[in-house]
């Protein structure tokens, strides 16, 4: 491939990197086999919210874009009285526009198991349909079950299944596998009791934890920005790196989940499972190898290095807010308190700051700042790299007063891409410096779009591809860090701090990381 970036300067001054990509552009074999061997996708829950938005929709396009053949069957389960007839209808209305044919001729294989969770009938029924369609539709006894149900009955699904010999391959299938859902627990406890139910039925091996953070190309592309650029490996760390930000905006309030929202909270939402993995993926150490294998090892490394404070030392390095009244693009929103579902007293946190620190070689003494939120200004996910500043400036003074530290962003929702600040001198007579931006955009140098995270998960869990997945041990170090913090939200500290919505936060936000000279990066 051959790609030569241009530097174009808007109106605002900021220069924007364009990069064309030559129609010769030669695709490398990741090693991953894009299109999987024959098995019937079992959807637990498959009447449901998440199977309707996502799951069957990723299906759907998968198998329009020739990565799914006709050797892959779907077996919905649910507690609602459908038939087979009814699931494939429900399936039909979510065939991709200008599809070629392919969805819906896939969808007439389809069946459909309609009973409850814990009741033994069910599983025999499905483990009779499996076998049929090893018969009619050559899915040769492979099996993936994916729980899309509450978490509640995560445990009970796995014991039924195996009780019915569903944790073992059909005759002559190689592999059954389970794809689970987040939240995994609700803290340590609960979390190291899911798992010693899942593994009573099921290997580890056997296990894909999902997290559709995880399969967005820029949370991917850390990885290659880290370890396939000689320019940047070199600063990555605490002898050029000031302190790191991630940032988790969302515009939205809790919409019609008010009451699911009331019993989780920003801490559990996001702080314990998206925010901490892309924490992971980019402070980690460079893997000895890029399988499965070698990037979990060094995610758990790292986050085994984040220093776990007590409850009382917590206290002083998060804040902890709920949104009030106020104005989101341009229109009047309620206060959370008056939201559907939620308690007009309610002590829950919709926003979560955190001043973290790792205990490594590589990031002793960088402050990493973490925020997620529920109506903030914009929707917005990005990690922030802010380099130290250089020790000293010729120029300084009124000439560089609006030269900002170098700083490189990686934006992983919605505008995917990566920005880098630096100073550049102004046009005219006097040597006069402030910060540009330099962009890369997905989309401008790869027209078309990217697959939809859950495209990607989907079909690395087909092909037994873990990279992308949750191991236990992360799971159980990631509540490990929150848990701590969970004790005092408990407690009632500190004490829930207030900010109108449509605005960045609280002003404690700020305050938490005023005190070293710096500020949050708004995107």
């Amino acid at each position: 491939m051959s790609a030569e970036p241009h530097l174009v300067e808007d109106e605002g001054g900021s220069l924007t990197a364009l990069l064309e990509v030559e129609d010769t552009t030669v695709q490398v074999d990741d090693g991953v086999a894009r299109r999987p061997e024959p098995l019937a996708l079992v959807v637990f829950g498959a009447s449901g919210d998440l199977a309707h938005r996502k799951i069957l929709p990723a299906l759907a396009q998968l198998v329009e874009r020739g990565s799914l053949d006709d050797h892959v069957a779907v077996v919905g389960v649910a507690r609602s009285e459908w038939t087979d007839e009814e699931f494939r209808a429900m399936c039909r209305k979510l065939t991709p526009a200008g599809s070629s044919g392919a969805w819906e001729a896939l969808v007439e294989g389809f069946r459909y198991v309609a009973g409850d969770y814990g009741d033994d009938a069910t599983f025999s029924t499905l483990a009779t349909v499996l076998d049929e369609l090893d018969e009619t539709r050559g899915t040769s006894g492979n099996r993936m079950y994916y729980l899309a149900t509450v978490p509640a009955v995560f445990g009970q699904v796995a014991r039924s299944l195996a009780a019915h010999g569903g944790s073992e391959p059909g005759r002559g299938g190689t592999f059954a596998r389970l794809v689970v859902e987040k939240p995994f627990g609700s803290d340590l406890a609960s979390a190291q009791e899911l798992d010693a139910e899942l593994h009573q039925a099921f290997r580890e091996d056997q296990i894909f934890r999902i997290d559709h953070y995880m399969g967005k190309e820029t949370v991917q592309n850390v990885l290659a920005l880290r370890f396939a650029n000689s320019i940047f490996e070199p600063v990555w760390n605490r002898r050029y790196v000031d302190h790191v930000q991630v940032t988790v905006a969302e515009s939205l309030g809790v919409e019609h989940r008010g009451g699911f929202y009331e019993t989780a909270g920003a801490l559990r939402d996001i702080v314990q499972n998206h925010v901490m993995q892309v924490l992971a993926l980019t402070l980690m150490e460079p893997p000895s190898t890029m399988d499965a294998g070698g990037i979990r090892d060094e995610k758990v490394k790292l986050l085994r290095s984040v220093v776990v404070p007590d409850p009382d030392e917590a206290v002083n390095n998060v804040v902890r807010a709920q949104y009030g009244a106020g104005i989101v693009g341009g229109e009047d929103v309620p206060a959370y308190r008056a939201e559907e579902g939620v308690d007009p007293v309610s002590e829950t946190e919709t926003y979560v700051a955190m001043h973290l620190l790792v205990d490594n070689w590589r990031w002793a003494g960088v402050p990493v700042y973490v925020r997620t939120g529920k109506r903030l200004a914009t929707r917005a996910t990005e990690v922030s790299m802010v380099f130290q500043r250089p020790p000293h400036l010729p120029f300084a003074g009124k000439l560089a007063r609006d030269l900002r530290p170098d700083t490189l962003t990686l934006r992983i929702q919605p505008d995917e891409g990566i920005s880098l600040c630096f100073g550049a001198k102004v046009p005219g007579p006097a040597f006069k410096v402030r910060t540009v931006a330099m962009d890369f955009s997905y989309a401008d140098a790869f027209p078309g779009g990217t697959a939809e995270a859950y495209e990607r998960l989907l079909l690395d869990a087909m092909g037994g591809d873990a990279t992308l997945f949750i191991r236990s041990d992360e799971v159980d170090q990631a509540w490990e860090i929150v848990a701590p913090i969970q004790q005092a939200f408990s407690e009632g500290e500190p004490p829930l701090a207030r900010y109108r919505a449509g605005s960045w936060g609280p002003i404690e936000a700020d305050r938490l990381v005023e005190g070293g000279g710096r500020q949050w990066r708004n995107p």
